[in-house]
């Protein structure tokens, strides 16, 4: 049994405008996030900083007044896909949709991104939340949250199952014989189910990983059982640590429904670090970030991060309970209850959803962000975190080059890459056979 300390894993959550919604605005900023030189900087400062994960995210609609990222992004399979050529060691993620794909193509997608990666692929499965997206898939309204999760569970048992068609060993290549396969080694899936019949296999001899790595973040009981039965990374919103560490007991109980073990999933929350020679330096930073956000828009920003309308009422009123069965769930949950508990007005709401998106924000020096990070950590309440730039690349230079080096201090974190897969840097085993059981 493996007496070696537990260590931090680490994740950057990239907009190239930057993570506070008016990042872009702040001194030496990144103003795009559609401009490829953007984003390779970002993936070489991130393998800088011995990071596990770079991750894109995706949206399927345009809203004139939501986050300056979310209005011109690249398709994000294409952009890992070319972000593997400049980078060695770091892994890369990148949002697909099940509510708007073909389980097929996906399957192709991400285990040619892992060949070409040489094992460095993640999937991040979403259901898709916005229901105007569904105006631009031919579609007149978005399917139901609970049928979409239906819709998931299936989608995922596909691709896992398309990616277990082929064995390891199963390309001879032998110039002699002329053998160019073992036919013995690659068998047909036939998959007959509710939502998809597939008949395999995929066109592709099985990847590095042997599956690449899934990445999961919904945060009702729907989404919480997709994560405990077929993630091996999951992305949480949380404020507080205790909260924290309740949301992180809960979904590790739930993995032995489905024959797993805690170690089998990481749980990494997202935060917005703002970092300062002195705590008053952080807050004036974060301060400066909060002065470049006009109210014009707030409405809309809002609205979007929490799922539901609330462009009908005042800035400085309360913050209106959600719809029953409307909205990003995990975020309208999380955000309705801070403002509830902290008697926030929708203003208040709309500066803390510019900073962060409803994610949790942490303000101070390198010593006190490691502290609090590292409480987090050995309390229970995270297996590491999905950090939130504010903005790039000096952000994110800050974390990686003052954060960092004291969670290494601490024995917390890495110092070098110790394997050459995104499964050897969460210290998962290669997928091999782990089509998902259900309950």
């Amino acid at each position: 049994m493996s007496t070696a300390k537990r260590q931090m894993h680490l994740g950057v959550f990239v907009l190239g405008t930057g993570n506070h919604s008016a990042g872009w605005r702040y001194d030496g900023a990144a103003t795009s996030n559609n401009t490829l030189s953007v984003i390779q900087e970002i993936a070489r400062i991130a393998e800088r900083g011995k990071f596990d994960l770079l991750f894109v995210s995706d949206g399927l609609v345009m809203n004139p007044g939501d986050h300056p990222s979310f209005l011109c992004r690249f398709e994000p399979t294409t952009l890992i896909s070319v972000l593997s050529a400049v980078t060695t060691h770091i892994g890369l993620g990148a949002t697909v949709s099940s509510s708007y794909s073909e389980p097929f193509n996906v399957a192709r997608i991400f285990a040619s991104i892992d060949h070409i990666s040489g094992g460095r692929a993640a999937w991040n499965i979403v259901t898709s939340t916005q229901p105007m997206a569904a105006l631009n898939f031919s579609r007149e309204e978005q399917m139901e949250h609970e049928h979409r999760y239906e819709v998931a569970q299936e989608f995922v048992d596909v691709v896992k199952g398309l990616w277990d068609c082929w064995a390891d060993g199963a390309i001879v290549a032998d110039k002699t014989t002329g053998q160019f396969i073992d036919a013995s080694k690659v068998r047909a899936l036939n998959h007959e189910g509710r939502f998809f019949q597939v008949k395999g296999p995929i066109n592709m001899a099985r990847s590095p990983q042997g599956q690449p790595v899934i990445i999961q973040a919904g945060g009702s009981p729907s989404g919480l059982e997709l994560a405990a039965r077929t993630a091996d990374v999951v992305f949480s919103v949380v404020q507080e640590l205790e909260t924290a560490r309740a949301a992180y007991a809960d979904l590790k109980f739930r993995l032995g429904k489905y024959g797993r073990t805690p170690e089998q999933l990481c749980v990494l929350p997202g935060v917005m670090p703002i970092i300062g020679d002195t705590d008053a330096e952080a807050r004036e930073k974060l301060a400066r970030l909060q002065s470049f956000l006009s109210p014009t828009n707030a409405l809309v920003l809002v609205s979007n991060r929490l799922g539901y309308d609330v462009s009908g009422y005042p800035l400085d009123g309360p913050v209106p309970e959600p719809p029953l069965g409307q909205g990003t769930r995990t975020f309208s949950r999380v955000l309705f209850e801070t403002a509830r508990r902290e008697n926030m007005t929708l203003r208040d709401l709309y500066n803390l959803t510019a900073a962060a998106r409803g994610h949790w924000v942490l303000c101070g020096t390198p010593k006190r962000i490691a502290d609090t990070l590292e409480e987090w950590f050995v309390t229970g309440a995270a297996d590491g975190f999905n950090v939130l730039p504010p903005y790039f690349p000096g952000a994110f230079d800050d974390f990686v080059d003052l954060v960092v080096p004291e969670l290494q201090r601490r024995g917390l974190f890495r110092h070098d890459y110790e394997g050459t897969t995104l499964r050897d840097h969460f210290g998962l085993p290669r997928g091999v056979g782990t089509r998902p059981s259900r309950s």
